[in-house]
Protein backbone atom coordinates (compact mmCIF):
# COMPACT_ATOMS: atom_id res chain seq x y z
CA UNK A 1 0.00 0.00 0.00
CA UNK A 2 2.80 2.39 0.85
CA UNK A 3 4.34 1.93 -2.62
CA UNK A 4 1.02 2.75 -4.34
CA UNK A 5 0.81 5.94 -2.31
CA UNK A 6 4.35 6.92 -3.31
CA UNK A 7 3.52 6.23 -6.97
CA UNK A 8 0.42 8.43 -6.72
CA UNK A 9 2.57 11.22 -5.29
CA UNK A 10 5.03 10.95 -8.21
CA UNK A 11 2.17 11.21 -10.72
CA UNK A 12 0.60 14.17 -8.92
CA UNK A 13 3.95 15.94 -8.65
CA UNK A 14 4.55 15.64 -12.41
CA UNK A 15 0.97 16.79 -13.06
CA UNK A 16 1.31 19.85 -10.82
CA UNK A 17 4.90 20.67 -11.88
CA UNK A 18 5.19 19.50 -15.50
CA UNK A 19 8.57 19.17 -17.19
CA UNK A 20 8.80 20.08 -20.87
CA UNK A 21 5.41 21.78 -21.08
CA UNK A 22 5.17 24.62 -23.60
CA UNK A 23 5.78 24.09 -27.31
CA UNK A 24 9.25 24.97 -28.50
CA UNK A 25 10.97 24.65 -31.89
CA UNK A 26 11.11 21.12 -33.18
CA UNK A 27 11.79 18.93 -36.18
CA UNK A 28 8.31 17.41 -36.14
CA UNK A 29 4.94 17.96 -34.47
CA UNK A 30 2.00 15.63 -33.97
CA UNK A 31 -1.38 15.99 -32.31
CA UNK A 32 -2.96 12.96 -30.63
CA UNK A 33 -6.37 12.62 -29.03
CA UNK A 34 -7.69 9.85 -26.80
CA UNK A 35 -11.29 9.59 -28.06
CA UNK A 36 -12.28 7.52 -25.03
CA UNK A 37 -11.82 10.36 -22.55
CA UNK A 38 -10.93 13.46 -24.58
CA UNK A 39 -7.30 13.82 -23.47
CA UNK A 40 -5.23 15.68 -26.07
CA UNK A 41 -1.57 16.37 -26.65
CA UNK A 42 0.42 18.29 -29.23
CA UNK A 43 4.02 17.13 -29.05
CA UNK A 44 7.18 18.34 -30.78
CA UNK A 45 10.51 16.60 -30.98
CA UNK A 46 13.89 18.05 -31.87
CA UNK A 47 16.91 15.94 -32.73
CA UNK A 48 20.61 16.66 -32.86
CA UNK A 49 21.72 13.80 -35.08
CA UNK A 50 20.43 10.71 -33.29
CA UNK A 51 20.16 12.40 -29.88
CA UNK A 52 16.81 13.61 -28.54
CA UNK A 53 17.57 17.29 -28.05
CA UNK A 54 14.10 18.31 -26.86
CA UNK A 55 10.55 17.07 -26.35
CA UNK A 56 7.97 19.78 -25.74
CA UNK A 57 4.21 19.55 -25.51
CA UNK A 58 0.92 21.24 -24.79
CA UNK A 59 -2.04 19.22 -23.70
CA UNK A 60 -5.15 18.89 -21.67
CA UNK A 61 -6.57 15.95 -19.87
CA UNK A 62 -6.34 13.87 -16.74
CA UNK A 63 -3.44 13.81 -14.35
CA UNK A 64 -2.26 10.48 -15.79
CA UNK A 65 -1.93 11.71 -19.38
CA UNK A 66 -0.30 14.99 -18.41
CA UNK A 67 2.07 13.47 -15.84
CA UNK A 68 3.09 10.81 -18.36
CA UNK A 69 4.13 13.53 -20.83
CA UNK A 70 6.23 15.18 -18.12
CA UNK A 71 7.92 11.88 -17.26
CA UNK A 72 8.55 11.22 -20.97
CA UNK A 73 10.36 14.56 -21.22
CA UNK A 74 12.55 13.71 -18.22
CA UNK A 75 13.41 10.27 -19.53
CA UNK A 76 14.06 10.92 -23.21
CA UNK A 77 15.67 14.36 -23.57
CA UNK A 78 19.42 13.95 -23.95
CA UNK A 79 19.24 10.24 -24.82
CA UNK A 80 20.38 8.70 -28.08
CA UNK A 81 17.58 7.32 -30.24
CA UNK A 82 18.33 3.66 -29.48
CA UNK A 83 18.17 4.26 -25.72
CA UNK A 84 15.02 6.38 -26.06
CA UNK A 85 13.31 3.61 -28.05
CA UNK A 86 14.31 1.05 -25.42
CA UNK A 87 12.76 3.23 -22.71
CA UNK A 88 9.58 3.64 -24.78
CA UNK A 89 9.34 -0.11 -25.41
CA UNK A 90 9.86 -0.88 -21.71
CA UNK A 91 7.13 1.59 -20.75
CA UNK A 92 4.81 0.06 -23.35
CA UNK A 93 5.52 -3.43 -21.96
CA UNK A 94 4.66 -2.24 -18.45
CA UNK A 95 1.45 -0.54 -19.59
CA UNK A 96 0.26 -3.54 -21.62
CA UNK A 97 0.92 -5.99 -18.77
CA UNK A 98 -2.56 -5.54 -17.20
CA UNK A 99 -0.83 -5.40 -13.82
CA UNK A 100 1.02 -8.69 -14.32
CA UNK A 101 4.47 -7.09 -14.51
CA UNK A 102 5.91 -5.99 -11.19
CA UNK A 103 8.74 -3.52 -11.83
CA UNK A 104 12.06 -5.01 -10.75
CA UNK A 105 15.32 -3.15 -10.17
CA UNK A 106 16.32 -3.39 -13.84
CA UNK A 107 12.99 -1.97 -15.02
CA UNK A 108 13.11 0.78 -12.39
CA UNK A 109 16.60 1.72 -13.60
CA UNK A 110 15.29 2.13 -17.17
CA UNK A 111 11.95 3.79 -16.33
CA UNK A 112 12.83 5.85 -13.23
CA UNK A 113 9.67 7.86 -12.34
CA UNK A 114 7.69 6.07 -15.06
CA UNK A 115 7.41 2.99 -12.81
CA UNK A 116 4.82 5.05 -10.93
CA UNK A 117 2.40 4.14 -13.71
CA UNK A 118 2.60 0.40 -12.92
CA UNK A 119 -0.74 0.51 -11.11
CA UNK A 120 -2.35 2.21 -14.11
CA UNK A 121 -1.74 -0.93 -16.18
CA UNK A 122 -4.51 -2.67 -14.21
CA UNK A 123 -7.08 -0.28 -15.70
CA UNK A 124 -7.34 -0.62 -19.51
CA UNK A 125 -9.20 2.66 -19.94
CA UNK A 126 -6.40 4.50 -18.13
CA UNK A 127 -3.60 2.80 -20.08
CA UNK A 128 -4.56 4.87 -23.14
CA UNK A 129 -4.14 8.00 -21.02
CA UNK A 130 -0.65 6.98 -19.91
CA UNK A 131 0.41 6.02 -23.44
CA UNK A 132 -0.93 9.12 -25.23
CA UNK A 133 2.30 11.14 -25.15
CA UNK A 134 4.48 8.05 -25.76
CA UNK A 135 2.60 7.19 -28.96
CA UNK A 136 2.80 10.85 -30.00
CA UNK A 137 6.57 10.80 -29.41
CA UNK A 138 6.90 7.64 -31.50
CA UNK A 139 4.96 9.21 -34.39
CA UNK A 140 6.79 12.54 -34.16
CA UNK A 141 10.12 10.72 -34.14
CA UNK A 142 9.20 8.75 -37.26
CA UNK A 143 8.13 11.99 -38.92
CA UNK A 144 11.32 13.81 -37.88
CA UNK A 145 13.58 11.00 -39.08
CA UNK A 146 11.69 10.73 -42.35
CA UNK A 147 12.12 14.44 -42.95
CA UNK A 148 15.83 14.33 -42.17
CA UNK A 149 16.30 11.41 -44.60
CA UNK A 150 14.53 13.42 -47.34
CA UNK A 151 16.74 16.44 -46.64
CA UNK A 152 19.89 14.29 -46.99
CA UNK A 153 18.68 12.81 -50.30
CA UNK A 154 17.86 16.22 -51.77
CA UNK A 155 21.20 17.74 -50.70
Amino acid sequence: MKLDSMYQEVILDHYKHPHGRGLRDGDAEVHHVNPTCGDEITLRVKYDGDRVEDVSYEGQGCSISQASASVLNDLLVGKDLETARKIQETFLELMQSKGAVEPDDAMEEVLEDAVAFAGVSKFPARVKCALLSWMAWKDATAQALGESEKKEKSA
